[in-house]
């Protein structure tokens, strides 16, 4: 009886006793989207690699060979052996090691270990872009950047695999279901200029000393984000050892005072209510104003000024006596029209607001303070926005990043996301009032050093006191310097923005972030071959004209009793990798191709003679200045970036001339001047 009740009546039972025991069906992770810049450039993949697992019922020594697996794997075997003891038919061993490691594993011919291919993220450009990007955790999941935003379309669907033991006690897998890659993704960052904006902002924090900054370029007519560069950075390839604060995407969530680039919203509401004219004479009262008790001091003892020279010279007093006209509800509508106070919906997580408040709850110094960017919060990416409004002729487009999906596998049938209506804020009119004094603050005023060669340019500079933690109150040796401008001034093909917090020594915007906005506006241009607008003068000449005094272009920052500071919002929480160790100190980015978990060395910081255009011979070691006459803007470049070179580039078409000659050796990161010509 009891052989009759095991073969028929418990036969099922057994059956699913003994199945449960000889197999087990685990997920197969699909493949993640490509994410590529405009141009179809490649800046994230998945690459197939090796996952280790156990059945641990067919390992005949346990806890030997947890000792000879943690040995290679650099893990507690402890934790191994636990994991082993827990399951008798499966267990994840260690999931998507390197090639090495695998390799190293199965030279050990594990009796029980065996290797399944998982999908892992990999970035072939490291750093570059990497907040805009975002990273990914263990199970392929978006956690920051377009990563995140777009993770339903980007993982595609997961698949199974049945691992079986054989009648021989062989192991064996099958697919059940097969995976599903996920979508492609399009962004409009465009590669190569991208690596301009990050490779000149490594070099400005580097020099200034600065503890992080921003650069973003921008299309004014389109809204789309050509670039977007963050300091500190990452590289998404090596999250495990990443400073929690360089994952932040600062253009996006940071929020600081933007100083006196907001004048721009000052002038511009007034003219388009018509309450003043550019060549209005205002009298700035030799630096000194009285706002409801307060008095405020400019940085100069400016008189008789007009609003044109009030926009040139940076005037504190001529920009709250023009706020003043237009009263506190007028002026906050404008606020809020240029998009200040509320999210860009750029496609990206973790966007701020800013921090704007209404008109009725300002003090009685609101009006004052605001008008020349201060008791109010901005995020870089609405500053940029605001700008390219001027440029774009009055009307608002909403910044975007991506361009569209597309099916797995393909870059082509591009499923289009369309960009949000513009908007008008002012007319073209004021626009074309806006830009004109724009122009004149680089021409005559605090912008000096963002002058072009070859190309009109507008901006506006920006000095900013920071909030001293310990006090709530202004600092007077903490600053966030920026620049805003667009090029060329008639039809403006790029808006720029450059935002350095916190440069040791000089610290004003006209200072320290035009000669950014210089250099990185000078290279655009020239790479997407726009035309000169004004006369291209040979870059030696050029050069000494450009160099304008660091005491011509300070605008200071206003000396104010009692004004109230912007403290600065809360983080928004951003997800963190599985495993976190801060690094001592940040690995500047290189942007070559890497390798998986590859770091990139960190440049030898710019002498003084290399910011000044001068190359200093390293006798010891260096690189030798390769020949790039004939050679079309890209090819030089990338032959540039190869080498550990920096080109200054001006001009369009194929090499014609450079500095230092070829032949010439220039320590590394030396800097190699090459104009560009039909």
């Amino acid at each position: 009886m009891r052989l009759v009740w095991l073969q028929v009546v418990s036969y099922g039972d057994y059956t699913r006793m003994a199945s449960r025991q000889q197999q087990r069906s685990i997920e197969v992770s699909p493949a993640r989207g490509n994410i590529y810049d405009r141009h179809g450039n490649n800046l994230a993949m998945s690459v197939s690699v090796d996952s280790v697992f156990a059945v641990p019922s067919a390992i005949p020594d346990i806890h030997g060979v947890s000792r000879l697996l943690g040995k290679v794997l650099k893990t507690d075997p402890n934790e191994i052996e636990n994991r082993l003891r827990a399951s008798k038919a499966f267990a994840w061993v260690a999931r998507k090691v390197d090639s090495e490691t695998s390799a190293r594993i199965r030279s050990l011919n594990l009796k029980g270990i065996y290797f399944q291919k998982e999908s892992k993220r990999f970035y072939p450009k490291r750093e570059l872009a990497a907040q805009a990007l975002g990273y990914v955790g263990l199970d392929d999941e978006g956690l920051g950047g377009a990563e995140r935003e777009f993770d339903a379309r980007l993982r595609g669907k997961p698949g199974t695999m049945l691992i079986s033991m054989d009648a021989k006690q062989r192991w064996f897998g099958r697919v059940e279901k097969a995976s599903e890659p996920g979508e492609n993704l399009v962004l409009t960052i465009d590669e190569k200029i991208q690596y301009i904006a990050e490779r000149e902002l490594e070099r400005a924090v580097q020099e200034t000393h600065a503890e992080a900054g921003t650069v973003i370029v921008q299309n004014p007519q389109t809204g789309e984000v050509l670039a977007l560069a963050n300091r500190p950075v990452f590289n998404p390839n090596a999250l495990s050892g990443a400073d929690p604060h360089t994952l932040k995407d600062r253009a996006v969530s940071d929020i600081y005072e933007p100083g006196s680039t907001f004048k721009i919203v000052t002038l511009a509401a007034a003219l388009e209510e018509n309450l003043t004219r550019p060549d209005e004479v205002i009298d700035c009262q030799m630096g000194s104003i009285v706002v409801n008790g307060l008095r405020i001091r400019d940085h100069r003892a400016y008189g008789n000024l007009t609003v044109a020279q009030v926009l040139q010279n940076s005037s504190d007093v001529g920009a709250i006596k023009i706020a003043l006209r237009l009263g506190e509800d007028r002026f906050d509508r404008y606020i809020r029209a240029f998009g200040f106070g509320s999210q860009t919906g750029i496609e990206l997580p973790g966007e701020t607001r800013g921090l704007t408040k209404p008109a009725s709850r300002w003090s009685k110094v609101s009006i004052g303070a605001i008008s020349m960017g201060q008791e109010i919060g901005v995020s870089p990416l609405q500053l940029i926005s605001m700008v390219s409004t001027i440029a774009n002729d009055g009307q608002y487009v909403a910044p975007r990043i991506v361009m569209g999906a597309t099916p797995p596998r393909s870059i082509e049938q591009r499923v289009t996301f369309h960009p949000v209506e513009a908007r008008r804020v002012i007319s073209s009119m004021t626009a074309a009032q806006m830009k004109r004094m724009m122009e004149g603050v680089v021409l005559n005023g605090t912008g000096k050093k963002a002058i072009l060669n070859g190309y009109s340019v507008a901006g506006k500079t920006g000095t900013a006191q920071k909030i001293d933690p310990a006090t709530g109150t202004y600092s007077h040796s903490r600053y966030v310097a920026s620049f805003a401008g667009f090029a060329p001034v008639n039809n403006p093909a790029l808006s720029v923005l450059v935002v350095l917090d916190s440069p040791v020594g000089l610290h004003e915007g006209g200072q320290v972030a035009a000669p950014v906005f210089a250099r990185v506006t000078q290279q655009v241009l020239a790479y997407l071959n726009v035309p000169h607008d004004v006369e291209f003068q040979d870059p030696k000449r050029f050069m000494l004209r450009a160099q304008a005094k660091d005491e011509d272009v300070a605008e200071g920052t206003p000396d104010v009793l009692s004004l109230e500071a912007v403290a600065p919002e809360p983080p928004p929480p951003a997800a963190r990798p599985a495993q976190q160790n801060t690094v001592a100190s940040l690995v500047p980015a290189t942007f070559k191709s890497a390798q998986p978990e590859a770091v990139a060395p960190a440049p030898a910081p710019a002498s003084p003679a290399a910011v000044r255009g001068t190359i200093v011979l390293d006798v010891g070691g260096g690189v030798i200045v390769p020949d790039f006459s004939g050679k079309p803007l890209r090819a030089a470049l990338e032959q540039a970036q190869a080498l550990g070179l920096e080109l200054e580039v001006t001009g369009s078409g194929v090499a014609r001339a450079q500095s230092p000659a070829p032949g010439t050796r220039v320590p590394h990161s030396g800097h190699v001047s090459v104009r560009f010509g039909r």
